[in-house]
């Protein structure tokens, strides 16, 4: 692209160099994979292939001749879960839909689907981040019988997206398309539903009124419409091509849905291995396209969970990115999109205003993004900033008009929100972290007050609660990392420390955890690295010492004397817990890498 920013052209450069061995030994497996048959069903035996047909009467005679790809559908679908629940009928609609294409289509397997919102600050967290390597690995069993020449992955949720792509893309000699659900109507307002959080947090709300908030937020099938991980996922998606155009927040059970899941199916034939037009997914998810996923990541004040996902699918693809790359394009990057916890519009806001393509349009305008890279559907990139719309019942996609539907949530790129993108990386005597300071008030940036440590959040609670916290007080949890417990969300954080911030205190969390992908107003390190498990340097704290966050230069330090700091021996760590099954987790959390490679033991020991 020749009007790329210089800036964005050195990173992406440097990523290549970076991944250049690791990319090529990818890209020849791909090849040898293919070479020896996996994209083929000719090639295996009879008896393999009479396995294969025998639970689906109505197709098998079109499958015996093997000359009409057989897409392979991996489905995350339970109805436990709002995002998933679409998904239940899919299936059989895409069986015909792939009829109609001289295809056929299989169930090639489930995969899990938790949900990170009932899970929340309870014991089933612990399994959360791990869920995703659990899903990377079903999605590879799925797909390992070599009965499938292409493949449709359904999910759309905070772990499972991630870890779709990471299993998908060791069959990357296949052409795949990720098919969404779509966004759950707009219930209450986001800010209205914090508002009653902190109510209930101060003990001015009762559980039932807690209760009857929540359930008019998060009230239908769908997404949850905040801007939290699992639509961040959607955004980057779209703009590593991987969906149709304009996919992502298409309400479930509506006409224009399910014409956009017609054409994701009916588009697979058409980039087959034997077309003329062949477009595998290792293909499409390049070193360009794991930067335009950050761009678009940053450029929407997107989830702080995927600075772990994102360098976890791209190592999968034999790309290395980290978050000095990320750093480094959130101060080129225009904060283009206000949706809470950023703004106090939810998805559907953002949707009404434009949403994903009508961004994807305007940083390609601007030099950005990557609009020439390979896509799914279209020539390149440039072809996802149409929006899709039915006429007499076609699906066809249209432009946008020059201006945002409402500038208070989207704006074009020569009127941002900002000039730069919602993440900073903090490092100095306590680590390396990330922040996400997009909605965070600027004068807030920078924190420096005496901590109060902590082992689980619990104890944050209890503490509030006790009024322990009514000062200015850095928040520190530790022992919350990959290796220690899975590395659980700590959102139950959120309302104490608000309520505390609301009072005036000068307030801040530093954690080697995790916060929500839906973290707002608090300034929060987190990810921190090395986690104190194995001796990271949290593990010195203690109660009383000074800390100094600061997001305008980049500093995570801890104000103790060198000598001192240096002589300090680390707080020994508590007993893991059991139960819930997280003892079955075990091996994932001791072989786990650290939280900027990806927090994942099976990436570690695959050597990705």
């Amino acid at each position: 692209m020749t009007n790329l920013l210089p800036e964005i052209a050195a990173v992406t450069d440097r990523i290549i160099e970076r991944s250049k061995k690791r990319r090529a030994a990818y890209n020849a497996l791909m090849i040898a994979q293919r070479e020896a048959g996996s994209s083929s069903r000719g090639r295996l035996g009879c008896a393999n292939l009479a396995h294969a047909y025998a639970g689906t009467d109505e197709q098998r005679d079109l499958m015996k001749d093997g000359r009409r790809m057989n897409i392979g559908i991996v489905t995350a679908y339970n109805d436990m879960l709002s995002a998933h629940a679409p998904y239940y009928r899919y299936p059989e609609q895409m069986k015909i839909w792939a009829l109609e294409a001289g295809a056929t289509a299989q169930v090639a397997g489930g995969v899990p689907a938790m949900c990170d919102g009932v899970t929340q600050g309870y014991a089933g967290m612990e399994l959360s981040l791990f869920s995703r390597d659990t899903i990377a690995m079903s999605t590879a069993v799925a797909l390992s019988h070599n009965t499938f020449e292409g493949a449709a992955l359904l999910g759309i949720c905070d772990k499972i997206v991630p870890g779709l792509l990471m299993g998908a893309l060791r069959f990357g000699h296949l052409p795949m398309v990720l098919i969404p659900g779509g966004a759950m109507p707009t219930g209450i307002a986001n800010k209205e539903k914090a508002r009653v959080r902190e109510l209930y947090a101060e003990g001015k709300a009762s559980r039932e009124e807690l209760l009857d908030s929540e359930i008019a937020a998060y009230h239908g099938k769908g997404t949850c419409t905040f801007y939290g991980t699992a639509n961040s996922n959607q955004m980057m998606v779209e703009a590593m091509g991987l969906h149709m155009p304009g996919a992502a927040f298409i309400h479930p059970g509506t006409k224009l849905r399910q014409a956009l899941t017609r054409a994701a199916v009916q588009r697979l034939p058409e980039i087959g291995w034997d077309s003329n037009d062949y477009r595998p997914i290792g293909e499409i998810v390049d070193e360009r396209a794991i930067v335009n996923a950050a761009i678009v990541l940053l450029a929407t004040g997107g989830s702080t969970n995927h600075l772990i996902h994102l360098p976890a699918i791209a190592r999968c693809a034999g790309v290395l990115i980290d978050w000095d790359d990320f750093d480094r394009l959130s101060r080129v990057v225009p904060l283009l999109a206000r949706v809470y916890p950023n703004g106090s519009a939810d998805v559907n806001g953002f949707e009404d205003a434009g949403g994903p393509t009508f961004v994807i349009r305007e940083l390609i305008k601007g030099g950005i993004l990557h609009g020439d890279t390979l896509t799914v559907a279209g020539d390149s990139l440039a072809d996802y900033v149409k929006h899709p719309v039915l006429e007499d019942d076609k699906l066809v996609w249209k432009e946008h008009g020059e201006k945002s539907g409402d500038d208070t949530i989207l704006r074009t790129i020569d009127a941002p929100f900002s000039d730069e993108g919602g993440f900073r990386i903090l490092s100095g005597n306590l680590g390396r972290a990330c922040i996400k300071v997009s909605a965070v008030e600027r004068d807030r940036w920078t924190i420096e007050a005496p901590c109060r440590v902590f082992a689980t959040q619990q104890e944050v609670q209890d503490a509030f609660k006790a009024g322990e916290l009514d000062r200015d007080v850095v928040v520190v949890v530790r022992f919350q990392g990959p290796r220690a417990n899975g590395m659980p969300e700590l959102h139950k954080l959120t309302p104490p420390l608000g309520v505390l911030q609301n009072k005036g205190f000068r307030v801040a969390l530093v954690t080697d955890g995790r916060m929500s992908g839906a973290s707002g107003k608090v300034p929060a390190a987190i990810h921190l690295s090395p986690e104190a498990i194995g001796g990271g340097p949290i593990g010195k704290l203690r109660d009383g010492d000074v800390v100094r966050l600061c997001a305008e230069e980049g500093i995570l330090q801890a104000l103790v004397e060198p000598a001192e700091w240096e002589a300090r021996e680390l707080a020994a760590a508590p007993p893991p817990d059991l139960g819930t099954g997280r003892e079955l987790f075990a091996m994932m959390r001791a072989g786990a890498s650290e939280a900027e490679a990806g927090g994942s033991a099976m990436l570690a020991a695959a050597e990705l």
